[in-house]
């Protein structure tokens, strides 16, 4: 197993993308803590999933869009697992609207939790990861494409992430810790459905002209956790199905 002994906290881990992100770290031997927000019966069914690998797993509620919560869930971690050695910045919320519609409150919590709690978790890491160390962020395809006016403060906070992956890459490459993003497309979940209302106009954009599953993500997420991936940092892979080719 590529991640056997190494220890992993996955924000926003009760369903979906997070989740199966959750378990294929698990599936490769590491240890894994999750969050939450309001999902506890959600959470327990991803940390069994993980003891049934024969693994360690912990839920922690944290409310991303509270940067003392976002803190808190990482030194939580350190206590639960005995240290961190992967930090996957998935946790993130979907709000659309035109700028001259989009509320103030909606603004703010895209920022908050779809760039800020990253910026504040991996700040939060930085003490505890050492050489091998790893940070992976979820960002989105629409941070390159955004093929809706609806969707510009949504693609600004997913944007962000990769200026900042950059730069983290930067300041943690001497300590030998690679930072890296991750760009779903349109994956089969709850926020995104493949049976949605916009299901079929996203197809179109597809080269596979299909969605992907969650854990598609997980794999890719797993491989850049990865010995295998220890020259890769700084990067941004898109896994959209070729929807951005």
């Amino acid at each position: 197993m590529t991640l056997a002994g190494k220890r992993a906290l996955v924000t926003g881990a009760s369903r979906g993308i997070g989740a199966a992100i959750a378990k294929a770290l698990a599936a490769e031997g590491a240890d894994v803590a999750i969050t939450y927000e309001k999902s506890a019966e959600s959470a327990a069914e991803v940390v069994s999933a993980i003891k049934a690998k024969g693994r360690r797993a912990v839920a922690i509620q944290a409310d991303s869009a509270d940067a003392a919560a976002v803190q808190a869930s990482v030194e939580k971690t350190v206590v639960e697992l005995g240290g961190l050695d992967i930090l996957v910045n998935n946790a993130g919320i979907l709000r659309s609207g035109e700028l001259k519609d989009i509320s103030l409150a909606d603004i703010d919590a895209l920022l908050n939790v779809n760039l800020r709690a990253q910026i504040i978790a991996s700040k939060t890491a930085l003490a505890h990861l050492t050489k091998g160390g790893r940070i992976i962020t979820i960002g989105s395809y629409f941070a390159d494409r955004v093929p809706a006016a609806i969707l510009g403060v949504y693609a600004a906070s997913k944007s962000a992430l990769a200026a900042f992956t950059k730069a983290l890459a930067r300041e943690l490459g001497p300590k030998e810790v690679t930072v890296n993003l991750v760009q779903p497309g349109s994956i089969d979940t709850g926020m995104n459905p493949a049976n949605g209302p916009y299901a079929e106009t996203l197809k179109q954009f597809m080269a596979l002209g299909r969605y992907g599953a969650p854990e598609d993500i997980g794999n890719a997420v797993a491989f850049l956790a990865s010995a295998k991936a220890q020259y890769i940092t700084g990067s941004t892979l898109t896994v959209d199905g070729g929807a951005n080719a």
